[in-house]
């Protein structure tokens, strides 16, 4: 056992402890970046599976504590075998951003703050910063600029946020308080949404006591998109109060719903219109994307993430409602020990679910301070591109097949023909690329076929990483056709 590992007595109060509390910060800080530099050189998979990592974690209680930096070198030793490589130029699995460096260092200024971003008056830094990254994240979508923004973990929490605004007014336009008294007895709420939406908005609905299976589900076409027709004849089937849920980005093809023609005939029938617009969305930030979001600032209210396009570390997305009011009457708390809240004042903890939360605004404000406007707009064009690279290169190739069209970063490949016998074709390529670890790519099952979904997210996605990660595809398909031969 050395020194480090020794029991130590947990020291309170501020003597003696800041040097070796500053070598443990130093040391976690540069455990951090040797992660991060390695990033694009190692597999982009983790080297241990779940069962291994289980074996390396699971442990008695221990009886006494131990130094904290041994522990921060314990836990980086025993946690790095199995981290995976979101971060890594060739990590296409799912819709992630890459934790930019400049997000990361605000985050970690954020935790060492240890700001409780519930009130504005206690930490009123916190609380400005996120209306500024408020103003600004408006701005950069084109959304109306008097909307409210809460900050909240991602977008499945935005789609409760934004559901539960839009619960709480349409039923409060017809008499009834849902905040005060609940769902019993309450006039019904009808949901129309597509057939393919994400699965987070049916956990909202869930959440919120409106229930996934009460929906009424619009058929869609080829890329996922609902079809007009039949929603248009969904809406006039009945007037009672509707939440109409829409969606920017769908998860495989990155199609947009026809959001303009589906606002306006909501509207008619006085129904709230939500976007899931996780990832969608910021093609509002980009003048060669922006023609696919047409229409979907006439909506009432919107989700996204911030820990996918612009790039922040994780537990950051945005609730946007038009209607400020019915967004702070669902959300806000009230106690005689928090701060009074002035006229013209905005409180954070008004527009989101949890009253303690972290300063999500600092990180926010620094990637958007950093990217600027063109920058943001030149992230979502080159990921956009690289789409368009891999997919036109996968189409060369006898036997890859690409389902979708390339629209914005997503990618639908299949290999082999349409029948589901061929769907082990698919797998069979999917594991032989994880288990190459050149790049990290994940399957879905979409139209009745398991596919494989390409998703270019990071920052730090280069041409040369998608050719690179095009060759090991290419090589896997043809490692899988030989083994059939």
């Amino acid at each position: 056992m050395n020194d480090l590992s020794r029991p130590r007595e947990l020291k309170t109060g501020t003597a003696g402890w800041k040097s070796e509390h500053d070598a443990m910060l130093r040391q976690a800080a540069e455990r951090a970046m040797s992660f991060r530099r390695a990033l694009d050189s190692r597999p982009q998979k983790p080297a241990r599976s779940f069962a291994e990592m289980r074996e390396s974690f699971i442990a008695p209680l221990p009886e006494e504590g131990s130094d904290g930096r041994f522990v921060i070198e314990e836990l980086a030793a025993l946690a790095e075998p199995g981290l995976a490589a979101m971060t890594g130029p060739r990590f296409f699995g799912w819709v992630m951003g890459a934790s930019h460096p400049i997000g990361i260092a605000a985050d970690w200024l954020t935790s060492a703050w240890g700001q409780n971003c519930g009130g504005h008056t206690v930490t009123p830094a916190a609380a400005a910063c996120e209306e500024a990254a408020a103003n600004w994240l408006l701005d950069l979508l084109d959304l109306p600029r008097d909307a409210s923004v809460g900050f909240v973990t991602g977008a499945t929490v935005a789609n409760f946020t934004c559901l539960a605004a839009a619960r709480g007014e349409l039923l409060r336009r017809v008499g009834w308080d849902v905040d005060a008294n609940g769902l019993f007895g309450a006039p019904t709420i009808r949901v129309i949404i597509g057939e393919e939406a994400h699965a987070s908005v049916f956990s909202a609905l869930q959440f919120l006591g409106l229930g996934y299976e009460r929906v009424i589900r619009i058929p869609t076409d080829a890329m996922g998109r609902m079809r007009i027709d039949e929603f248009e004849s969904a809406m006039s089937q009945g007037d009672q109060p509707t939440i109409v849920i829409a969606q920017a980005g769908h998860i495989n093809t990155g199609a947009f719903d026809p959001i303009l023609r589906i606002a306006k005939i909501a509207h008619r029938g006085n129904a709230w219109v939500h976007v899931d617009g996780a990832f969608g969305l910021w093609a509002r930030a980009c003048p060669s994307t922006a023609l696919l979001a047409t229409g979907i600032e006439t909506a009432d209210s919107w989700a996204t993430d911030g820990h996918k396009w612009l790039q922040l570390p994780y537990d950051c997305g945005f609730a946007i409602v038009r209607n400020a009011e019915a967004h702070r009457r669902s959300m806000a708390i009230t106690a005689s020990y928090l701060p009074a809240v002035a006229a013209g004042e905005r409180n954070p903890s008004h527009y989101v679910p949890e009253l303690s939360r972290r300063a999500r605004g600092f990180a926010a404000w620094a990637m958007i301070r950093a990217l600027g406007r063109r920058g943001v707009a030149q992230l979502v064009a080159h990921h956009c591109g690289i789409a368009r690279r891999m997919a036109q290169a996968l189409r060369q190739e006898a036997g890859i097949r690409v389902l979708n069209e390339v629209e914005l970063n997503q990618v639908v490949v299949r290999f082999g023909g349409d029948d589901p016998a061929d769907d082990i074709l698919t797998s069979k390529v999917i594991a032989r690329i994880q288990a190459d670890g050149t790049c990290f790519a994940a399957g879905a099952q979409w139209k009745g076929l398991w596919i494989m979904r390409l998703s270019v997210t990071s920052w730090a996605t280069s041409e040369a990483d998608a050719d690179r990660s095009v060759a090991a595809i290419i090589g896997a398909w043809r490692a899988v056709q030989a083994e059939g031969t």
